[in-house]
């Protein structure tokens, strides 16, 4: 069973509720000072601790993605996630393979044309060449034949690190929250391309172009949006394309919309921290290279560099988040150029979880959506 299988889940909370039974149980057979029963208390105490610390760790990793599997939680992955494909463009399928096809969670049985879709794909960098799965939510309007020549906006949704780009379908909601939000008329009907940032993993790259390494932030500026823009029907105007994260991939998206605002228009930070940290899961990104060291530094960024002609988005709450101080402080220092837009959601208190986040994601799709370029909403 995997490791994010609801029936690996069950058992093991079925598991330890009989081994509590047991031990409850038992208990009074085990009171003698024998070896035998020594031993026997200590094995039911043991075996009831495991279970129950297995099934809470089984349910926070359900509900927060931290790890996808056996071997990403035992650092096994060595996979890189770069490939050298000597095909030529065009061949083997293209940069962007179609590998399922998903119903929008919430939705039954909806025909697309109702609910929209989303597909499970994988991604090859044409440039960078890296190699990552992702998810791309498709609007039912997509489907409808009155739409078949439209184009639509698209945007980048990122997890933190490590993550899991199915959480953003299943635990965050974003499919579902944009199908809800279009069909307010509160949210332009647009297309979202659902991965994580760590596509080199077991590393944590934080969207840098690693010298001698893999090229992330190529990847996500350049290498994705063609490849998403070459199989979709996505609106190819300058700023038509959105990014949005949280924890890692807030940072990601702030960082690629101030060093890329040709190709987004916006980019939102939920939970972000504005400057690469360094620690064994990132290992040297730098290389020695000031310059690179500089740009992934969002402070130095706004003091060094021109004002970037795009629209931020940061979020964080008074009572829970860490980043609130910095958070304040880095709204202040946007104000203070006039080419770059800032907006916030600041919550009167909420933790770094999927709940905070549940709650920021349908007023960021919304302000997502109201600054690209691109038909209104219906």
């Amino acid at each position: 069973m995997g490791l994010t299988s609801d029936t690996l889940l069950w058992s093991t909370v079925l598991c330890a509720v009989l081994l509590f039974a047991a031990t409850v149980w038992l208990w009074p057979r085990l009171a003698r000072r024998t070896w035998r029963a020594v031993c026997g208390r200590i094995a039911l105490l043991f075996a009831t601790q495991l279970a129950v610390f297995s099934a809470v760790g089984l349910a926070a990793n359900q509900s927060f993605g931290f790890y996808a599997g056996w071997a990403d939680l035992f650092g096994q992955e060595k996979d890189q996630g770069v490939v050298v494909d000597h095909a030529a463009p065009g061949r083997a399928g293209g940069p962007l393979r179609v590998v399922d096809t998903l119903r929008v969670p919430g939705t039954g049985g909806a025909r697309p044309e109702v609910a929209g879709r989303v597909e499970q794909v994988a991604i090859v960098g044409r440039t960078t060449r890296i190699a990552t799965p992702a998810y791309v939510y498709l609007p039912p309007e997509y489907f409808r034949a009155e739409h078949r020549t439209r184009t639509f906006p698209a945007a980048v949704v990122l997890t933190g690190y490590p993550g899991t780009a199915k959480a953003l379908v299943e635990k965050l909601r974003y499919p579902r929250t944009a199908l809800e939000l279009a069909e307010a008329g509160r949210m332009r009907p647009m297309i979202l391309v659902m991965l994580r940032p760590t596509v080199a993993p077991p590393r944590d790259t934080e969207c840098v172009d690693v010298p001698g390494g893999p090229q992330t932030e190529t990847f996500f500026a350049r290498d994705l949006p063609e490849a998403v823009g070459g199989h979709y029907r996505v609106a190819g105007k300058r700023g038509g394309w959105g990014v949005v994260g949280n924890s890692t991939g807030g940072y990601c998206a702030l960082k690629l919309a101030m060093h890329h605002p040709d190709v987004f228009g916006a980019g939102a930070g939920l939970s972000a921290y504005y400057d690469a940290p360094s620690d064994p899961t990132t290992g040297d990104l730098f290389q020695g290279d000031t310059e690179r060291r500089n740009l992934a530094d969002l402070w130095w960024c706004l003091k060094h560099r021109p004002a970037p002609d795009t629209s931020l988005l940061v979020t964080s709450s008074k009572v829970g988040e860490t980043n609130y101080k910095d958070t304040l402080k880095f709204i202040e220092r946007v104000k203070d150029n006039r080419r770059t837009r800032i907006s916030s959601i600041i919550l009167e208190s909420g933790g770094h979880n999927f709940n905070t986040w549940r709650r920021e994601i349908p007023a960021t799709l919304e302000w997502v959506g109201g600054r690209l370029s691109g038909p209104p909403a219906s």
